[in-house]
């Protein structure tokens, strides 16, 4: 039988009109790995009720930046840029997006690695960081379609779980916040922002999720590398956004950090979405947009933002590594078959 190598992306989602957000929401607070019930017969109806509760203001927020999600274009570019590098390396793989709250949902993407016939697959999630909400949530469900499906089950499946120490990642992150620094008439006075999404408190100290230690390793590696390579060594802070509901979420919350960094005097503001690799509502909404008013209202008015790393090319050769890396391919013996 002949190898057949698919690579499998895993991304959240986002509505891509209007239209499409309820349901998208939907969708999103029926996941028990995003909202953990006592009782899960009550998980679909308490869905319902927040997504129409929160459907009005979600849409007035993507009607700020177009009226949808950029997120799936984005997602299927950064495949078929993968899928590029590893053709030029003499791997033939073809890429596959799977979306976990919206088009192309998850069982949409593995009818079409099963009609493909694809014997060999590396699931390579879009999230740097671990989290039993994004990555965990999304292997969930890849790993409910293989229990009862032998045509999957026969496939070699590779899963890689998180990968925000990877060389190429970092430096990819460092090229875009040194420019971004460049453009400053005070770079060194520039105070670096990493804004993180957020998850539930609970999440790391009752579930065991690994995502804050991973984040803040994430942030260490980031920064140690811009002190020795870029010579930077501008102060810098971890906080986290989005946080929904009552509940207690990771701490400092992105606007109360932001005014007290204000407090202290700082003046110039550079954001770095860390946890987030595509341009999307978080990014082009939330940071541009709610937290640069929270920001000039605090009397901080030199506000900017690193951009999401869509498809750097340093970022997009280094996640074509990890494919390789995986299925235990290295460069040279690419090129030479």
């Amino acid at each position: 039988m002949s190898v057949r190598v698919g690579v499998l992306l895993l991304n959240l989602g986002g509505p891509e009109k209007l239209e499409d957000v309820y349901l998208f929401l939907y969708n999103l607070f029926a996941d028990p790995e995003i909202i953990r019930l006592p009782f899960p017969f009550l998980q679909k109806p308490i869905a319902s009720l927040i997504a129409a509760s929160r459907a009005p203001i979600s849409q007035e927020n993507y009607a700020m930046i177009g009226g949808g999600s950029p997120l799936r274009q984005i997602t299927v570019e950064q495949g078929e840029n993968i899928e590029n590098v590893l053709q030029r390396y003499g791997v033939e793989a073809k890429v596959y997006v799977a979306m976990r709250y919206w088009h192309p949902y998850t069982e949409d993407a593995i009818a079409h690695i099963k009609q493909d016939g694809i014997t060999h697959l590396v699931v390579l999630p879009l999230y740097p960081q671990y989290s039993i909400s994004t990555t965990g949530s999304s292997i969930k469900k890849l790993d409910q379609l293989w229990a009862n499906d032998p045509q999957l089950q026969a496939i070699e499946r590779i899963t890689i779980k998180s990968w925000y120490r990877r060389t190429g990642y970092i430096r990819a992150m460092n090229e875009l916040i040194d420019a971004k620094l460049q453009e400053s008439d005070a770079p060194d006075h520039v105070h670096l922002f990493f804004s993180a999404h957020g998850v539930p408190v609970k999440y790391v100290t009752k579930y065991g999720d690994p995502y804050q230690a991973e984040m803040e390793n994430c942030v260490d590696g980031i920064m140690q590398s811009l002190r020795r390579d870029y010579q930077r060594y501008n102060a810098h802070t971890l906080a986290y956004q989005s946080r929904v509901g009552p509940v207690e979420w990771l701490q400092p919350y992105t606007e109360e950090a932001i005014r007290n960094l204000a407090k202290r005097g700082v003046d110039r503001l550079l954001v770095v979405p860390i946890s987030f690799v595509s341009e999307h509502i978080e990014t082009l909404q939330e940071i541009d947009i709610e937290y640069r008013e929270v920001a000039e209202e605090a009397g901080i008015h030199h506000f900017d933002r690193v951009p999401a790393l869509n498809s750097h090319p340093i970022f997009i050769n280094d996640l074509a590594d990890l494919v390789m890396e995986s299925l235990n391919i290295s460069k040279a013996r690419a090129i030479a078959v």
